[in-house]
């Protein structure tokens, strides 16, 4: 085995080696939607790693480069092993024969997200360094499922660009995960929409989602203007121009209890559970 940087492979190579590696799971991606990921998620061949059997990629970690909460942070995009090759470690070793590359290039701290029951992995990045920064849900429901209720008229729902919605991060009740920050909304803004709600000229509230997914990357509401049936009347407007016949909302953090309410009230359910795990490089 070799474990190399993945600067020099092709990502339709890459492509086949995540499909092959993550076959079983319940969500395929085509590559289409495989290329939207990595641009999102901020994918940096250059600082990503595989082992290779000869020319065939067992295993690999693609990595997203960016900031993170004010670091130089590298985020874990996806980590796989082919079937025919787990049981050796092979997960571990990338990792640790990375961090020298990582450190050079300026890394401060390595990012993931992992299922919480998938306890093997989480067994795995605590004995690597890692320490459970967050715990976060994750919803999903078909839109033929989702209650809708008409909320009041004291403002106005319309499009709007990501720029133009201003100092939002004042509405927030938590800091969004890297998937859902804007960092990396705007390094694949044509694939979302902005929805703003204003009240007069004045924005109380705003969502951002990728309409060919139904993924409401934010949502969130003035803490002044709560509880008037904005979030609500921005869900019901997401829901009509949403061409996935299914919402997901992906990475809330569990302690924000006002985010769980308002998404269980539309009967959208949580579907699972995920730890946020940092390793600082630092020190």
């Amino acid at each position: 085995m070799e474990i190399k940087s993945l600067e020099h492979t092709g990502q339709r190579s890459i492509f086949q080696a995540f499909a092959r590696a993550f076959k079983d799971y319940e969500i395929q991606l085509d590559y289409g939607q495989f290329q939207a990921m990595m641009q999102r998620r901020g994918f940096d061949p250059a600082l990503s790693f595989a082992a290779f059997d000869g020319d065939e990629m067992a295993s690999f970690t693609l990595n997203g480069i960016g900031q993170f909460n004010g670091l130089y942070t590298a985020y874990d995009t996806g980590t796989g092993t082919r079937e025919e090759y787990r049981g050796k470690s092979l997960a571990a070793s990338i990792f640790e024969q990375s961090i020298p590359y990582l450190k050079a290039a300026g890394i401060e701290q390595y990012l993931l997200e992992v299922l919480q029951h998938n306890t093997k992995a989480v067994s795995l990045y605590k004995r690597l360094g890692f320490e459970t920064v967050r715990e976060f849900n994750y919803f999903m429901q078909a839109k033929s499922e989702i209650a809708i209720v008409e909320p009041n008229s004291d403002f106005h729902i319309k499009k709007t660009e990501i720029d133009d919605i201003g100092l939002v991060s004042a509405f927030w009740d938590f800091h969004p995960s890297w998937q859902n920050s804007l960092d990396s909304i705007k390094r694949s803004v044509n694939c979302f929409t902005c929805l703003g709600a204003f009240c007069d000229s004045t924005i109380v509230g705003y969502g951002i989602f990728e309409p060919a997914t139904g993924d409401i990357t934010q949502l969130a509401v003035d803490k002044t203007h709560r509880r008037k049936g904005v979030a609500t009347a921005l869900l019901n407007k997401i829901m009509t121009m949403t061409t996935s016949d299914k919402l997901k909302v992906v990475n809330t953090d569990i302690s924000c209890k006002a985010m769980t309410d308002f998404l269980k009230s539309k009967n959208i359910n949580v579907s699972g559970t995920q730890f946020e795990m940092i390793r600082d490089f630092r020190h």
